[in-house]
């Protein structure tokens, strides 16, 4: 077997396949969540703030080379982090619609036993005869 159709068919499995389709889904929805954070979130919360920019945030430690001041920029980690809770909020409502989707369904209470198998009768009553 070539190692063209290898790589084939690993890329055309249905697993690696679905894999892909998460990570673009994933992405995406990544840049929905951070331009939610950015655009629609953290200003409100900036104006409640007093007006305070997030994403400018930030303290200056000295400067470069080029004489350009080096920034350490806290809002936008902030902003980041934000991002990743709810991503993470997302993530684990919905595994956990996906894990009560697979859970079994529980039997009802009132339903009577099943049955034994034929070969635990023939057993039992091998031994009821035994005892007599």
């Amino acid at each position: 077997m070539s190692i063209a159709s290898e790589f084939k068919e690993f890329a055309m499995k249905g697993n690696v396949v679905d894999m892909a389709v998460g990570v673009i889904i994933g992405a995406a929805f990544g840049k929905i969540v951070s331009s939610l954070v950015e655009n629609v979130i953290m200003p409100p919360l900036g104006m409640a703030l007093s007006g305070v920019n997030f994403s400018d945030l930030g303290s200056v430690i000295g400067q470069g080379p080029d004489g350009k001041d080096v920034l350490l920029k806290y809002g936008a980690f902030f902003q980041t982090i934000f991002d990743f809770v709810i991503i993470a909020f997302v993530l684990f409502l919905a595994l956990k619609g996906i894990n009560k989707l697979k859970k079994p369904a529980v039997p009802a209470p009132n339903a009577p036993p099943p049955a034994p198998p034929r070969n635990e009768v023939l057993l039992e009553e091998i031994r009821d005869l035994l005892k007599k």
